[in-house]
């Protein structure tokens, strides 16, 4: 049987810019993208800690070890800067290949704080 389960995440990242007159899409630093196996274009789930949003939106590689996390076109409108957000990747995995996901526990200035190991939970 085939799940779908979380993959990556990003736990507290703080909004450090918004773009209206952009496309669309999430800009993350590169590093934390690698931290967690995130790819360029790839779908996220973004929830808002602070008023509560959830949306849909996909990656676009931001400078390396600059902690930017921006949201560009419509989803800027749903978020403030100095908001708090979990960034999720959710992916299609087989019973008994599913090792957990890849979680970064961010500062105040999007630096990781602490990895979680993944577990072999299922």
């Amino acid at each position: 049987m085939m799940r779908f389960m979380l993959k990556s995440k990003l736990h507290m990242a703080t909004v450090t810019d918004k773009n209206m007159a952009y496309e669309g899409s999430i800009e993350i630093d590169e590093e934390l993208m690698k931290a967690v196996d995130l790819k360029e274009n790839e779908k996220v789930l973004v929830a808002d800690v602070n008023n509560g949003e959830r949306f849909e939106t996909y990656v676009i590689k931001g400078k390396p070890n600059s902690g930017v996390i921006a949201l560009n076109g419509a989803a800027a409108r749903l978020v403030e800067k100095g908001d708090k957000v979990i960034i999720m990747s959710f992916g299609l995995f087989a019973d008994g290949e599913y090792k957990g996901p890849k979680v970064a526990i961010l500062d105040e200035k999007n630096h990781i704080a602490q990895m979680k190991k993944e577990s072999s939970c299922c």
